[in-house]
């Protein structure tokens, strides 16, 4: 079995050659990149199957690594190292196009299990060519292509994960805890308000400049796509 290339970009030493060994001894191929313009250079020239970034680094940001990148990739997973425990850095990130963060300092086994979660969630939509529709709504899982009336539209990691999801189980009702378990992941410790957040992101690229509303809010309950609206 072919192993999976990560790449990590860490500028502490000793912590990046530690995810090293770890990953390592999982049998992951790995690299470290320990500023923002090497990682940029090795995203852009390899082939990675998950991406591990620290948001503090030299010469260029973890942040604008993060942007730049997103730019010409939007399937690769990104799991942000930080320092900082501020929901606003999180938010940034995750609306840049992270997948995942963790909060330095963590423990490697927690670490070790988002990222098997997120290589068997990539490795899913790679082996499936699978296509969902709604309407004049349609998904291309293999390629993350987005269009609806055949305009193209952009979304995040997370946005995409949250319609596919919602897609995958239209009609039904989904409360925000079966949308954070399934979207976000095992152990999500944030307030499940995210989910409205990203549900009104979903809404503002999906449905507001279209004549029909797709997704729908069942009050006390959750949300849910529909195939008729009534």
């Amino acid at each position: 079995m072919e192993k999976a290339n990560i790449l990590i970009v860490e500028d502490e030493q000793k912590l990046s050659r530690v995810l090293q060994l770890e990953l390592e001894y999982e049998n992951y191929a790995t690299e470290i990149a320990n500023n923002g313009k090497d990682a940029l250079n090795k995203l852009e020239d390899g082939n990675w199957d998950l991406v591990l970034l620290d948001i503090m680094l030299p010469e260029l940001s973890g942040m604008e690594v993060l942007r730049r990148f997103r730019r010409t990739n939007q399937s690769t997973p990104i799991i942000l190292l930080t320092a900082r425990d501020q929901v606003h850095d999180k938010v940034s990130g995750l609306d840049l196009g992270a997948n995942d963060y963790m909060t330095k300092p963590f423990q490697i086994e927690e670490l070790l299990a988002r990222v098997r979660v997120h290589l068997r969630q990539r490795s899913t939509i790679e082996q499936n060519g699978e296509q969902l529709s709604v309407g004049d709504l349609n998904v291309d899982i293999g390629t993350r292509e987005v269009k609806r009336e055949d305009k193209q539209i952009e979304l995040t990691p997370r946005e995409f994960d949250l319609l596919i999801y919602l897609l995958k189980n239209k009609n039904q009702v989904l409360t925000r805890d079966q949308l954070i378990e399934h979207v976000w992941g095992f152990d999500y410790y944030g307030d499940t308000n995210v989910v409205d957040v990203y549900i009104r992101y979903l809404r503002q690229k999906v449905d507001k400049e279209f004549n029909r509303a797709y997704i729908q809010t069942v009050r006390g309950v959750g949300y849910t796509i529909k195939d008729h609206v009534q």
